[in-house]
């Protein structure tokens, strides 16, 4: 049987429970978010695993947030903390209330594994500093979360036009950092002198950081969801989003584009804003020429499938996207990426990876650009 592996997950966006463990076999359960029911993110570590076959059995997820995220995943997996790949997972909806039974044989002795590859509140501070010291590049500090931590924001450009791009209202849906870590280098180069001229780029790569370094799924540090607090964010409940909702009020907004992940459809699509009242034709049309440009941009994007489209004054303005179209009369849009493979295109060995995340960062951009300049491809 041999030593009894260990488990832990007191770092930087970990999450794990143990509930047991016999040689290379455990089960675990996942915390939930601080004062929140939202649970669904994991990221621990596995040492003494001596290059033998692990068999992890997280238990309890038939109450996580998405139960549908379950059927056709697979964990990510790390030997190196730099490339992730995807271990072999099994979804039982019979056993201890809903288990995923997690395969894996490392090489070494240690073995990382998260609902997604982490994006830690450190690789967050090396970007943020990084791309800030580039030519051309602005940094500054919108307002501090709820226990104190820095709303970044990078900006640069020149052009009349205010685009904003804004990610990880929720912490768990890491791929949305990676995404932006694509779109600000992009940003950054030399080469993208025509997008910064013509407009003016308010990048937030992480509206929570709270959350994102306590391990949570969806909350803040007070177990709120920032995606609904933007009819009336506050300084005790959601200061993220009222730091980030004040600047654009102060700045305006032309385009707006939140990143996320979604956690059952295994697709990159875009919702939209379709249900706000005093939608206006030019709004719509702003927005599917825009949906136009990402399908040319890229084959990783695709508008068959995503979530329905909201009834006309129906639309829910406690949300980002809703919000900010009917705020400022413009186009608005949620992006939305896998947690699975992607099914229009799968990679067996990494699925949706942080490396195709980056890669859209950058095709998102490459569309903006053709949106700004008026290009479009539905002739």
């Amino acid at each position: 049987m041999g030593t009894t592996i260990r488990i832990d997950s007191a770092f930087d966006s970990g999450n794990i429970e143990l509930v047991r463990a016999d040689g290379a076999e455990a089960v675990l359960t996942i915390r939930k978010d601080r004062d929140s029911d939202f649970f669904q993110w994991f990221h621990f570590r596995v040492s003494g695993a001596a290059g033998r076959p692990l068999v992890l059995n997280i238990t309890g997820l038939n109450r996580s947030a998405y139960p549908g995220g379950w059927p056709g995943y697979r964990a990510c997996v790390s030997e190196d903390r730099q490339r992730w790949l995807r271990a072999d997972s099994d979804w039982d909806a019979s056993r201890d209330d809903g288990t995923l039974t997690i395969r894996f044989r490392p090489a070494g002795d240690v073995a990382w594994f998260a609902y997604f590859a982490p994006y830690s509140m450190e690789r967050h501070h090396d970007l943020v500093t990084r791309i800030a010291n580039t030519p051309g590049m602005r940094h500054r500090v919108l307002g501090h979360s709820i226990e104190g931590q820095p709303i970044d924001c990078l900006e640069t450009g020149t052009g009349p036009r205010h685009v904003w791009l804004y990610a990880r209202q929720h912490p768990g849906e890491s791929m949305a950092e990676w995404w932006m870590e694509g779109a600000l280098e992009m940003l950054a180069d030399p080469v993208a002198g025509g997008l910064r001229d013509a407009a003016t780029f308010h990048l937030v790569p992480n509206c929570n950081p709270d959350g994102s370094r306590r391990g949570h799924l969806r909350t803040n540090a007070r177990g709120v969801n920032l995606n609904r607090e933007w009819h009336e964010p506050s300084t005790e409940a959601s200061p993220e989003v009222l730091a980030i909702r004040n600047a654009m009020d102060e700045i305006g907004v032309d385009f707006a584009m939140d990143a996320h992940g979604d956690e059952a459809i295994p697709h990159v699509f875009i919702a939209g804003f379709e249900g706000i009242p005093g939608l206006t034709p030019a709004q719509l049309d702003d927005y599917h020429r825009y949906l136009a440009l990402l399908l040319a941009a890229t084959p990783d994007f695709q508008t068959a499938k995503g979530y329905p489209v909201s009834s006309p004054g129906r639309g829910n303005l406690s949300m980002s996207t809703n919000q900010v179209a009917h705020r400022f009369g413009c186009a608005a849009m949620t992006l939305e990426m896998p947690f699975k493979d992607h099914d229009d295109a799968p990679d067996a060995a990494a699925a949706w990876s942080p490396e195709r995340s980056k890669a859209l960062g950058r095709a998102c951009l490459t569309a903006i650009g053709d949106w700004l300049a008026g290009r479009d491809p539905r002739g």
